[in-house]
């Protein structure tokens, strides 16, 4: 049971949708590129160049942060109209540099990535080697306070980086991200107008991390899972905690089904891992049965625990649905061999940068909250927003927020390697 809790508490997500409260983690793994292009095409392409920090670029004349945006035809209307396909703005030069790219030359992103990398990495040189030979006194706090401001200009490209990859795989995969939520066109007031693509989405994960995440599934939607027509109002601040808890879900997994996949090519799982033990899944989601248990009560109170499930009980979903159709996996009895340690170590954000494209993703795509504390110390949430959405809407936008998490811990890796910023 000590590792169950750990593995609960550790995909616990904070008020509002900060996860900063996570620590780093090791470990680095090979990340591959769908792109066939070379360096040579990418200096033949006359969109592609190194964009340097605070550096003025034709193209980003104006300050106005501009949107990654691209032009969709619409069945209804014969016209191209302009449609984000990303919620999160791009402010730095090399974000907006790579929003150009991902509008007109998309599987040009990666090699414009590695240049904008070894940009960095040039930049970054060039700074260590001026402090080892500043001066002493008041030009040494001058400098080091200038070399402050450029560590952060290239942190914020380095996060802006990380984000156009992810939203390039989406691309890839031919899945459109959802847009940002706010106040709905339709005449129903219904928010969720975006299509399923779940079929795609399931083809992004092995087969062992999808039961997983059917589960993840089974524990927010409970019996409503198989119903995709039923609307329900629930709290937007909710939702929008479910998608960043559901985002966290997916980097975890990607992490731990990446040793799972090595270990059963190598052929040395643990024992017990390939028949799916029973008695360890339950203990994972506090499900066991002893004697005198009432089975009812006991799953509602695992979905309390549970970050997705706690976060609807201002909302009109069932309690009585939580749980329903948790069923026990190769995997899941897989992550229940780690001990305490590795399971914590597993289950956290490695960087800081990571952490940050999770809370400004979030926050693009649900708003920033009123958020209003009682002199009690107790959350006020009578300005809380809440949002007609469908379960199937529900359904889709958390298997969007694994499938982002699971995409930050491919292209985290990937850039790390090249550019180095994972703590160890």
């Amino acid at each position: 049971m000590e590792t169950a809790a750990t593995f609960r508490s550790s995909l616990g997500i904070p008020s509002y949708y900060d996860v900063r409260s996570v620590v780093k983690g090791p470990d680095l793994v090979q990340f591959g590129s769908r792109s066939r292009v070379t360096p040579a095409s990418v200096k033949r392409h006359p969109l592609i160049s190194h964009v340097k920090l605070g550096q003025s670029r034709d193209t980003f004349k104006s300050r106005k942060c501009t949107r990654i945006r691209s032009s969709m035809s619409s069945s209804s209307n014969s016209g191209g109209s302009t449609a984000p396909i990303a919620p999160l703005q791009l402010e730095s030069p090399i974000g907006q540099f790579l929003s150009e790219i991902l509008v007109s030359h998309p599987h040009l992103v990666p090699a414009a990535v590695e240049q904008q990398l070894e940009q960095l990495q040039t930049d970054r040189d060039a700074e260590n080697q001026k402090e080892e030979t500043a001066a002493s006194g008041t030009d040494l706090v001058l400098y080091r306070r200038i070399a402050e401001v450029k560590a952060n200009e290239r942190r914020k490209a380095l996060e802006e980086i990380l984000y156009a990859l992810i939203v390039q795989k989406f691309m890839d995969s031919s899945i459109s991200l959802i847009p940002s939520i706010g106040p709905s066109l339709d005449p129903s007031g219904q928010v969720d107008k975006w299509p399923s693509h779940e079929e795609k989405l399931e083809r992004l994960h092995s087969p062992e991390a999808y039961e997983m995440i059917q589960n993840h599934l089974a524990l927010i939607l409970g019996n409503r899972a198989a119903d995709s027509s039923s609307v329900a109002q629930i709290s937007k601040l909710r939702v929008g905690q479910v998608y960043a808890a559901s985002v966290m879900y997916g980097y975890f997994l990607k992490r731990v089904d990446q040793r799972f996949q090595l270990e059963k090519s190598m052929r040395i799982l643990p024992q017990g891992s390939d028949d799916g033990i029973l008695s360890n899944t339950q203990e994972m989601v506090g499900l066991e049965d002893g004697p005198g248990t009432d089975v009812a009560a006991n799953t509602f109170r695992t979905a309390q625990s549970h970050p997705e499930g706690s976060s609807w009980s201002a909302g009109s979903v069932s309690p009585g649905g939580f749980g329903h159709g948790v069923k026990s996996s190769r995997l899941r009895t897989y992550v229940m061999s780690f001990d305490g340690e590795t399971l914590q170590r597993y289950a956290t954000i490695r960087s800081k940068e990571a952490v940050s494209i999770i809370e400004k993703h979030t926050e693009a795509l649900f708003g920033r909250p009123e958020i209003v504390i009682t002199p009690e110390g107790t959350v006020d949430s009578s300005k809380d927003e809440l949002i007609k959405i469908s379960f199937g809407g529900l359904r889709r936008l958390v298997l969007e927020a694994v499938t982002f998490g699971s995409f930050l811990w491919d292209v985290e890796s990937h850039v790390d390697s090249r550019y180095h910023f994972v703590a160890n």
